[in-house]
């Protein structure tokens, strides 16, 4: 059996254990919540949500890019920029909110909300990539920490003007190694817990708000002067040496109104809207900060909605703010070709060297911690089975500590590549990839109008969800086309592989919700007023006793459907009223497995009646819906062959699968049968009333399909389309015989069944023209576009014997039909049936017109037993009755 990711409970009554869980005790443990829960979700809306986030976002963009971008595009375009960035992640903050106030939030934040929404694929999938993100961003910040503290003391070979202390030695293995010490500072306090994060992520946090209070100052109290530039990636002599810090001046504004492009000083590239709008989006991509503590807050569901809203609200007015005073104070040369120049213009310069280290380290420390939780997220689904397994482990605490070093281990891996330039670039698309796929669980909650989805929080519709989704997939092509089709194309990689190699989950995502909104829709779109016989296909209601002794004409029929509908019923017999619950639910898993395993397309419908014959007419009458509905009957011969189980030599079903099935043993030919032959009839009977075609399949144990034959093979399907039990009115052109011919050839086309061949039986007898006979048999299957050899088989013997017996009266061995008043003998039938076998010794498939049944309800036995004589060692035989016109000649 597949493996069930979580515990049954919590996953399909999440409600219920919420609400129970203070007074329910688990294996001998004391009613009331566990301590270590309790100890593990205690971080606030501040500390969890609110610091984390806006540390996030301002990273190093506030101290260090901030002022490159309004140098290059200007203070319209810049303020233009903030306005489409924010609105972008605005539409995705209303999705993280309508999902994170719609139930109780577990560890793993987008992760979490992704794939109970839309499914592991999805989920999974997306949980890497924003793990993968997470682990590169950490080391992002850390490798531009460490330039940052190298750029300030460390020893050049040229002596820099602008370093006043120069006292750590410079390299890649240096270099290596303060970034290794850093992490490990990151490392130790994420594995102490979430709590002593918070606490350093707030100290960190108050340093920030401190240099940011003193850069707006700055602005007011510092008099214009001179700034020293850095010497430029051309190295060209000619390059300024200083730019001006003008203070507030009005020309200075002006001049820093439009945009001005020009080559960045540290890569010598020529900057652009697109180049710079993506550099300032960097800073804008924390927003999941706070979401990745799900796990560890009080109220994941109060907290995240409002802590992420009030960190982008004030990170926006920040940043729009600080370019206006920027756009006044500064001149352009200034702001673009001096990355840091914060520093020079504040009243106290380590204050802002003081700020930088703080957020860089902050936002490290939060993609390390948030990689952790994503990891341990994924381990405890097991999606990846032992892979992740260690993963889950936590401390006493609920700290999942193998996942943080796991975490850390891949971050310093990654920061063995020095730079990360082109990765930045990937890491920025991973996480718009992301809150696109926010946006998408979002809206198909919202499409999929199911009555559970009613969230708390209500500012957001359908139309914010499709914005987000349209701003971040231009994003990412915007930032760069060749990274973005790579990671699509990763993530869907990733999306095919847990398609086929993840466990089933009982998370309840929002495909089947969909998939009924649709099927609902277009169901009442369906009306059957509007049928036509050109559109006509077979819609079969297959009556299986037990599926053990049926796997062949289960397989037979689902090729025979032709994309229509195909319901497998079966009638339990017993009597509700001494019951103490229906039983039917317990046996529907084990038909659905079968079904799955089979891989037919087939639904269940299974009723509890007191004969199989009324359970049968049930379900005639009820399955199907609207204009969906069988349109014929499909039932195993009454015979008394010997039944096989064929179940425990299928190869798709391992022998812990047939043992887990809940299906009866198979009976033995001498055991009673569930239905006499006068109610097998009936059957027929109440079918043919309520204008349902009925198919009789005998023998189909012995069936070879196609595929079991060998692509080389070339099937055989044997047409009879008479009457054999009428030799009196033999004719080709009724309805029966028309639905019989629609039949076979609809099985030919099953894609299974292409290479077969039709052959088509046309008894002739010498005073009748059979040429001519031929000749419209062969018009009439031209005009019904279908492909088959004629094969004329003169049979006046067997009709001549016929004629004998009737003259000579039968005293019994008759059968009268509706309306007629012709009769025929067992030595007939006798003859008819060796008269076939004659005519194809193997077929793979034999189709014989079923005659109605009679009129006379004590005649039916006597009707079954001619049909049991008619197709006695046939091999695999349908017997075909149709009501309905189903064949046209109408273009």
């Amino acid at each position: 059996m597949p493996r069930n990711r979580g515990a049954g409970v919590s996953e399909r009554s999440p409600l219920l254990t919420y609400r129970l869980c203070s007074s329910i005790s688990v294996e001998g443990e004391p009613p009331g919540p566990r301590p270590a829960a309790r100890a593990a979700r205690k971080l606030s809306t501040f500390l969890g949500v609110v610091v984390p986030t806006l540390l996030s976002m301002f990273s190093v963009v506030l101290f260090l890019r901030l002022g490159f971008v309004v140098g290059q595009a200007g203070l319209y375009q810049s303020l233009g920029m903030f306005l489409v960035a924010y609105f972008i992640i605005g539409m995705t903050v209303l999705s993280v909110c309508a999902i994170s106030t719609n139930g109780a939030l577990d560890a793993g934040g987008a992760y979490y909300m992704i794939s109970r929404a839309l499914g592991p694929e999805f989920g999974g999938s997306i949980g890497i990539m924003f793990f993968l993100a997470n682990v590169c961003g950490s080391a992002l910040y850390i490798l531009g920490l460490v330039e940052a503290i190298v750029d300030d003391f460390g020893i050049s070979a040229e002596n820099s003007p602008g370093r006043a202390l120069q006292v750590l030695p410079t390299g890649y293995w240096f270099d290596l190694l303060y970034g290794t010490v850093l992490l490990l500072i990151c490392l130790f306090v994420c594995l102490v817990g979430a709590s002593i994060y918070a606490k350093a992520t707030f100290l960190i946090f108050l340093v920030v708000m401190v240099v940011l209070a003193t850069v707006c100052i700055s602005f007011f109290i510092v008099h214009p002067h001179a700034v020293l530039l850095p010497s430029s990636h051309s190295g060209n002599g000619t390059d300024f040496i200083s730019a001006n810090y003008t203070g507030f001046s009005l020309h200075t504004l002006r001049a820093n109104l439009a945009s001005g492009y020009s080559v960045d000083y540290t890569t010598g590239r020529l900057m652009s809207f697109s180049t710079v709008f993506a550099v300032m989006f960097n800073g804008c991509t924390g927003i999941m900060a706070g979401s990745n503590m799900s796990g560890d807050l009080k109220r994941p569901s109060y907290s995240i909605p409002r802590g992420t809203i009030l960190a982008v609200i004030f990170t926006y007015v920040v940043y729009n703010i600080l370019a206006v005073l920027l756009s006044c104070t500064c001149d352009r040369l200034l702001l673009q070709r001096d990355y840091g120049f914060l520093k020079d213009i504040n009243v106290w310069s380590p204050l802002v060297t003081i700020g930088i280290y703080c957020s860089t380290l902050s936002a490290s420390m939060s993609n390390l911690i948030g990689a952790s939780r994503i990891l341990y997220a994924l381990a405890k689904d097991d999606l990846f089975g032992k892979a992740l397994a260690p993963a889950n482990r936590t401390s006493r605490g609920e700290n999942p500590w193998v996942a943080v070093v796991f975490s850390w281990a891949l971050v310093q891996l990654v920061l063995f590549s020095g730079k990360l330039n082109t990765i930045a670039a990937v890491v920025t698309i991973f996480f718009l990839l992301v809150y696109a796929t926010v946006d998408l669980a979002c809206l198909a909650l919202e499409w999929a109008s199911a009555p559970n989805f009613r969230p708390t929080f209500q500012y957001f519709t359908w139309h914010t969800c499709v914005l987000g989704i349209a701003g971040c997939s231009i994003m990412i092509f915007l930032i760069s086309p060749i990274y973005a089709s790579a990671s699509v194309a990763f993530l869907v990689v990733l999306l095919v592989a847990l398609h086929y190699l993840s466990p089933s989950s009982s998370w309840g995502d929002v495909s089947q919700a969909l998939i009924f909104h649709q099927v609902r829709k277009y169901l009442l779109l369906l009306d059957i007023r509007k049928e036509h016989v050109k559109f006509w296909r077979p819609q079969v209601l297959l009556m299986v006793r037990n599926p053990r002794t049926s796997l062949q004409l289960i397989r037979f029929i689902n090729d025979l459907k032709k994309s229509g509908l195909y319901v497998l019923g079966h009638v339990e017999l017993d009597d509700l009223d001494s019951l103490p619950g229906d039983p039917l639910p317990a046996q529907s898993d084990s038909w659905l497995q079968l079904v799955d395993r089979l891989n037919v397309k087939a639904f269940v419908n299974l009723t509890l009646s007191d004969t199989v014959r009324h359970g049968t007419q049930q379900l005639l009458f009820i399955s199907g819906l609207g204009g969906m509905r069988p349109n014929t009957i499909a039932l195993g011969f009454y015979d008394d062959a010997a039944s096989q189980d064929c179940l425990s030599q299928e190869p798709a079903f391992r022998s812990e699968d047939v043992a887990w099935l809940n299906f009866p043993s198979v009976l033995g030919s001498g055991s009673p049968k569930r239905l006499s032959p006068r109610e097998y009839v009936g059957i027929i009977a109440d079918a043919v009333k309520m204008l349902r075609n009925v198919l009789l399949a005998r023998s189909f144990q012995e069936l070879q399909l196609p595929q079991a034959l060998g692509w080389r093979a070339q099937p055989l399907i044997d047409v009879w389309p008479i009457n054999l039990l009428r030799p009196d009115s033999a004719r080709y052109v009724d309805t029966s015989s028309l639905f019989l011919l629609q039949m076979a050839c609809v099985l030919a086309m099953a894609r299974t069944w292409r290479r077969a061949r039709l052959r088509l039986f046309l008894c002739v007898e010498r005073g009748t023209q059979p040429r001519g006979q031929e000749d419209k048999l062969r018009q009439l299957l031209k005009d019904l576009r279908i492909q088959a050899d004629i094969h004329t088989v003169p049979w006046d013997n067997v009709v001549a014997l016929h004629w004998h017996n009737h003259q000579e009266g039968r005293d019994g061995n008759a059968i009268n039909f509706p309306g007629n008043v012709a009769c025929v003998s067992d030595e007939y039938l006798s003859a008819v049936n060796e008269l076939i076998q004659q005519q194809s010794t193997a077929p793979t498939v034999r189709f014989l017109y079923l005659p109605r049944p009679p009129a006379d309800t004590s005649l039916y036995a006597r009707y079954l037993d001619q049909l049991e004589v008619l197709t006695r060692g046939l091999g695999p035989t349908l017997l075909v009755h149709g009501v309905s016109a189903v064949t046209s000649t109408e273009l």
